[in-house]
């Protein structure tokens, strides 16, 4: 179902602190579902173009799925300022009532590091987005930037957790403890050997995203 070098749109979202640099990937026509997939730090330099985040696109990409990537506030060519992921929060919002109205489709969210503690934070509670994929879950990053989880609690959308063995900002311990108070249903993959980053080990961090959708579409827990 992959698509052979799918097309890409280069555009704007409306946002509310201006405008937010998106790109599609384009799906197979008459797609079932839509993705988007959402980037680490902007003040540390993330974008939409970071590696776990092209990865995490071409993996959804593969079933043949549309998916929506764009640059928070004030990373790239998009408007306005860091927000301290509340204005963030709302640039998510934005993006998932884009993809609403682009494909009326259920979707899928993605999102490594900041990207994946903001953007769970507006997925989870969404009731278009029927599953949620975390790509180096932080936990400890820092005291400027405490991370919060609680309402995972009331997640009960099927939910992926992939992250390094060694990542620096989330210790495999302190992970299995957060999952582990969280109703399911739930999957956690560690790859050996990756830090926070996961390096050399991006075409496994696929391979787990690939297996996990293959796996939600056939027990038909995942989108429908």
């Amino acid at each position: 179902m992959s698509v052979p070098n799918p097309p890409i749109r280069s555009f704007f979202l409306d946002g509310h602190a201006g405008r937010l640099e998106a790109l599609l990937n384009v799906g197979i026509e008459n797609a079932s579902h839509a993705a988007l997939v959402c980037h680490p730090h902007p003040v540390y330099g993330g974008t939409l173009h970071n590696k776990v985040v092209f990865h995490a696109m071409k993996a959804l990409n593969s079933f043949g799925f549309p998916v929506l990537r764009f640059n928070f506030r004030g990373a790239g060519l998009s408007q306005g300022e860091h927000a301290q992921g509340i204005g963030e929060l709302q640039d998510v919002r934005v993006a998932l009532d884009w993809l609403e109205r682009e494909y009326r489709q259920p979707i899928l969210f993605a999102g490594f590091s900041f990207g994946a503690a903001v953007g769970l934070r507006a997925a989870c509670p969404d009731q278009r987005v029927r599953a949620v994929i975390s790509l180096g879950t932080p936990i400890s990053a820092g005291e400027d930037r405490p991370y919060d989880y609680r309402f995972l609690d009331s997640c009960a959308k099927p939910k992926l957790f992939v992250s390094g063995a060694r990542d620096q900002y989330a210790p495999k311990a302190e992970l299995e403890r957060l999952l582990g108070s969280i109703g399911g249903p739930k999957k956690l993959v560690f790859l050996e050997g990756a830090d926070h980053f996961f390096g050399a080990h991006l075409s496994a961090l696929r391979h787990a995203i690939e297996t996990w959708v293959r796996e939600i579409l056939a027990q038909g827990t995942g989108p429908d």
